[in-house]
């Protein structure tokens, strides 16, 4: 599966900051680095994981996939189960409420050999939510006990929780959870740092989750409000957790990973280095999906993210959703991203993005 290689001069921007980075064990699980893809729906299917691994990220977690969808052997679901035999660092997040069925699921999950399975209690869609699956499973703990010990006893990789601080301002418990994964051995807890309620508004409550983490015995890794390297840069200077997970944030800038190790002296990514990464984006989407529509869908949404901060975005991502296939959509965007040059992306955009399922 031949790539187009990145030129030599995006190549050495990336193994400079790639240098920097320290690879950690979370559990028994190796990563590259304590920055991880959170997982996205709709976003971090292969292509977009292998991407986000070229460019830095420790770690990826999928897209959470439905238990029952795994069950009934449905078509669409059992392709989102699929690992890129080039990603190296990546697990497989599961969605459901029931333990048996979770369990069954979990069974079927590890057999395209993901590095772990990640079960999501922190959705707060109303979809998942109202079937009791997500954030749900936070508003009486005590269920965890059986729910996920029935899950760990089929499973011979580790397995990790994904959780929110809690269901309202009123019942913050990640602090009980976190003691039942602790008892039950699962091998690490990732907390959004925002109730249910909260759904992707307000702010995520970090000094919760550095509290958390520095009173856990378990492993824990931090989410909310990484958008930015230099808040990503910042947070990792003082944080307790072992490790922090960024979602949104490499929607707008897919060099987010790299960048947050970067100092003042260290190369700078522009317009040109953004084309390639999306050459590099369209050569993986290519070879997971033979469908031209779902390529497109795939590379628009990202091609037009990605423009995010740079002059003239809003024009162009008014060309690129008028046009109606992928090669055409290609050339807009490569004559939009070379015409920057060196053009410094704007780094405090508006941060209100996304407010959705996707993270």
């Amino acid at each position: 599966m031949d790539i187009k290689p990145f030129s030599p001069e995006l190549q050495r921007k990336i193994e400079t900051l790639a240098s920097k980075r320290q690879a950690i064990t979370l559990g028994s699980v190796h990563f590259d680095s304590p920055l991880i893809l959170a997982p996205m729906a709709g976003i971090c299917t292969p292509p977009f994981r292998l991407l986000m691994e070229d460019l830095g990220a420790g770690g990826t977690v999928s897209e959470l996939v439905s238990c029952h969808g795994i069950n009934h052997g449905n078509d669409r679901t059992m392709k989102m189960l699929k690992i890129d035999p080039r990603e190296r660092n990546i697990g497989l997040q599961l969605f459901g409420e029931e333990p048996e069925a979770m369990a069954q699921a979990a069974r079927v999950a590890q057999e395209f050999s993901p590095k772990f399975i990640d079960i999501n209690m922190g959705c707060p869609v109303r979809k998942v939510v109202t079937k009791g699956g997500g954030s749900a499973l936070l508003r009486e703990p005590q269920k965890l006990i059986p729910y996920l010990a029935a899950i760990k006893e089929v499973l011979n990789i580790p397995l990790s929780i994904k959780i929110r601080t809690g269901w309202d301002e009123d019942s913050i418990n990640a602090e009980e959870i976190v003691k039942i994964a602790t008892d039950l051995g699962i091998e690490w807890v990732a907390v959004h740092g925002r109730t249910r309620a909260q759904s992707y508004t307000g702010y995520a409550n970090w000094d919760y989750l550095e509290k958390l983490a520095e009173n856990s015995s378990l492993p824990i890794v931090g989410n909310g409000d990484l958008h930015q390297p230099h808040q990503v840069r910042e947070r990792m200077n003082k944080t307790a957790c072992k490790a922090v997970m960024i979602a949104r944030g490499c929607l707008r800038n897919p060099f987010i990973f790299l960048e947050s190790y970067a100092e003042e002296s260290d190369p700078k990514f522009e317009g040109p280095d953004y084309y390639e990464v999306i050459e590099r984006l369209e050569d993986y989407t290519a070879q997971t999906y033979d469908n031209p529509r779902i390529r497109l869908i795939q590379m628009r949404k990202l091609i037009v993210w990605f423009a995010a901060g740079f002059p003239g975005a809003a024009k162009f991502r008014s060309k690129m959703f008028q046009c109606p296939d992928l090669p055409d959509s290609m050339k807009i965007a490569e004559d939009y991203y070379l015409s920057l040059g060196s053009s410094a992306k704007f780094i405090d955009y508006n941060e209100v993005f996304m407010n959705g399922g996707h993270g």
